[in-house]
């Protein structure tokens, strides 16, 4: 079967909302029209046939020659994927979020015309319970093997790993998610057919298989520099929040979670050691923004973006210790109580100045609790007692 019919295949009647010619003209406007500009703006108030009637009037006014629609429409059906755009049933609630501005100013914000689409399931419903796992790609082992543990445990959970394919800690997190089966959506900053970085060509191709590649670049075009911060409006956008595993003073991770915060989304960063440049991204984060939260796994994780009272992460605890639960007067003979000479009730009731009776009493109760033994003559400490104990 070719890439045409498979994807004419997916887009069933009910879904496939939006008329040809407008989905075509949504192509093309990926092609020549940023998000966040007038174009944007026209589209979102007067719908893309006036953005693309607007471009054209700037196109001969400066010489230039339009794309033609049904041609950037075609090219990416050619290349094995499908355009979603706003009005079909695919179409994901979550980039409604997505104003005209974002953190790195007018026009990296806005709503994309539409998203080219690689993959076998529904990109709504893929990204309905997601998380962006994102961060260095001069990533430590560490980080790499946080990230991987992080995407398969979040997937145990029922949760998509979205990232961007970069080498380091997305790479990690994408091949965590595929070593349980689970589902991960990669957002490329390239076109779709554009495999980026190039020696992920065939992890992308896995991605494909059972998740999702996602681009708002026009087929056939490499990514460029500043389409990698515009990418990360998407990937904060399709999730319902951003975990930061490794991440420099200055990075693409980092301004992911920046567009999280200016759609609402929660920011989480996973800590690295305090000499660690590659986690210093993580700590200034967790310093710098009030509302981002320190996690250590996928339970933590889970709770921040999940479901109000019924995701919430078991609560960390110290091992138990055998003198747990004890009353005051109980701690006080164990603290007296040689480590392993018996001693009888009169020499315990000197030493903690109280009367026999009252000793007899307490060591009942620690004898009841396998703490003190009896012996002939008085009392021995047993060897859980003797077990070192944290405070």
């Amino acid at each position: 079967m070719s890439a045409a019919a498979e994807v004419a295949d997916f887009d069933d009647p009910v879904e496939a909302r939006v008329p040809g010619d407008e989905r075509a003209i949504r192509a093309a406007l990926l092609r020549v029209a940023s998000p966040g500009g007038e174009a944007a703006r026209i589209a979102a108030e007067r719908g893309p046939a006036a953005a693309w009637a607007w471009i054209g009037e700037q196109a001969v006014a400066g010489g230039h020659v339009l794309p033609d629609p049904g041609a950037e429409l075609a090219a990416g059906t050619d290349a094995g994927a499908r355009l979603v755009v706003p009005g079909d049933g695919e179409w994901p609630y979550g980039l409604a979020d997505l104003t005209g501005t974002g953190p790195m100013g007018s026009g990296t914000g806005g709503a994309p015309f539409g998203l080219w689409v690689r993959g076998p399931v529904r990109l709504d419903e893929t990204c309905t319970r997601s998380v962006a796992v994102v961060g260095a790609r001069a990533s430590s082992e560490y980080g790499n093997w946080v990230a991987a543990e992080l995407a398969a445990g979040l997937v145990e959970r029922g949760v998509t790993v979205v990232s961007g394919a970069a080498f380091g800690i997305d790479a990690s997190a994408h091949r965590g998610t595929l070593a349980v089966d689970g589902t991960t959506v990669a957002v490329l900053a390239g076109g779709i057919d554009v495999p980026y970085p190039r020696a992920h060509a065939r992890l992308l191709d896995r991605i494909a298989s059972t998740g999702l590649v996602v681009s708002e670049a026009p087929p056939g075009r490499a990514p460029r520099r500043e389409a990698f911060l515009v990418r990360n409006r998407l990937i904060a956008a399709l999730s319902r929040g951003v975990v930061l595993v490794e991440a420099g003073l200055r990075s693409g991770a980092r301004n992911t979670a920046a567009h999280a915060a200016a759609l609402g989304r929660p920011r989480m960063a996973m800590p690295g050691p305090v000499t660690s440049a590659s986690s210093a991204g993580c700590h200034a984060l967790l310093r710098a923004d009030p509302e981002a939260r320190l996690v250590t796994n996928a339970a933590e994780v889970v709770e921040e973006i999940g479901r109000l009272g019924e995701d919430l992460a078991p609560v960390h605890a110290g091992p138990a210790d055998p003198r747990d639960g004890i009353g005051r007067a109980e701690r006080a003979v164990l603290d007296v109580m040689p480590t392993r000479r018996t001693v009888t009730p009169g020499w315990l009731a000197a030493e903690l100045n109280i009367a026999v009776s009252e000793v007899v009493a307490l060591t009942a109760r620690l004898a009841d609790r396998d703490l003190l033994a009896v012996r002939p003559g008085g009392y021995q400490l047993t060897a859980r007692a003797r077990a070192p104990t944290r405070r």
